[in-house]
């Protein structure tokens, strides 16, 4: 008896809650959807790139700044997708200007590849957007050895960012934007074990590379100092997008709480603030979230650890960057 009517609570509860978030919906939907990038900035002669801008946030973000009339150059790994993306972008403002290049950021091969072509063919870049990411996916190594989202969210995005800093100073001033997460707050730099051999956690591995951003955001920003050139990270909020396809529990949990969720306009306009904001101009190694400066977890304020993943991911790279 006692299991039943405890099972009976349950269920009353659960529907108590189901109702509430229905009757509700529309205070949380607003809430959830947070705060828009009220810019009216134009991009006219700008050049921006993004990387991972055929799906999500990526795409949407590529979308608002070809609208405000940037050339936008759309870096994904499946230039098949990317080219659906660019025609929906198209599709939705006729006058955009968008291409499609590819970059695998899970290959140094590929980096290299693609920025050697980037600095033939294109002679200014304005905005970097580091937009690309894999979250929780399964064990798995890129092409050079190393753990999947350090080796994307924060190495290949490293190695981008070092063999295109040249033509951003050129460029100057110029923006780059480097998506983290909030999840950095949960991170920590493993240097005895960057790539989880010991042992590894899909969720600790994507925090990981998520404070790695924060940390490398810091550095960049001290390195650039005078330069006219600004670095900023972002947190785009929980995005409902189909980056968390790796993980089925993380998948039903965003359909289940999808009205908690930001869309992936929405989850854009941090990176779209960061990018444009005429107030940003000089402000530079910051964290941002919902268009306004957000809080930094103390690891992602250390200056030591900052300098020290910078000398690392240089060492592993096999590059000088001073």
């Amino acid at each position: 008896i006692h299991s039943m009517m405890f099972l009976l609570l349950i269920i009353a509860g659960l529907g108590v809650v189901t109702l509430l978030v229905i009757l509700f919906a529309p205070q949380i939907r607003k809430y959830a959807a947070g705060r828009v990038c009220k810019s009216t900035t134009r991009l006219d002669g700008k050049t921006v790139l993004i990387t991972g801008a055929n799906t999500g946030i990526g795409k949407e973000t590529a979308l608002d700044l070809a609208i405000r009339g940037a050339r936008v150059i759309m870096a994904c790994r499946d230039v098949e997708k990317g080219e659906e993306a660019a025609a929906s972008i198209r599709a939705s403002y006729p006058e955009a200007r968008v291409e499609v290049r590819e970059l695998d950021l899970a290959d140094t091969c590929s980096i290299r590849a693609f920025a050697q072509k980037f600095l033939r063919e294109v002679n200014q870049l304005h905005i970097l957007i580091n937009n690309a990411g894999v979250m929780m996916c399964p064990y798995t190594k890129t092409v050079d050895g190393f753990e999947m989202h350090i080796g994307v969210n924060h190495l290949g995005h490293f190695l981008l960012t070092s063999l295109l800093i040249g033509l951003l100073k050129r460029s100057a001033p110029a923006r780059i934007v480097v998506v983290s997460s909030l999840a950095h707050n949960f991170g920590w730099i493993r240097f005895h074990d960057l790539h989880s051999q010991g042992s590894y956690n899909s969720g600790l591995a994507y925090c990981q590379s998520k404070l790695a951003n924060v940390l490398f955001t810091r550095e960049l920003a001290s390195r650039l100092k005078g330069t006219n050139v600004t670095v900023n990270s972002v947190h785009p909020g929980t995005v409902n997008s189909d980056l968390t396809r790796h993980s089925t529990l993380m998948t039903i949990l965003f359909t289940v709480f999808s009205v908690f969720l930001k869309t992936p306009r929405e989850g854009a306009q941090t990176s779209i603030y960061c990018a444009i904001a005429e107030e940003l101009h000089s402000i530079s190694g910051k964290h941002f979230s919902d268009c306004t400066p957000a809080f930094v977890a103390p690891q992602g304020r250390s200056a030591e650890t900052a300098r020290r993943l910078w000398d690392v991911s240089c060492e592993l790279l096999g590059i000088e960057w001073d």
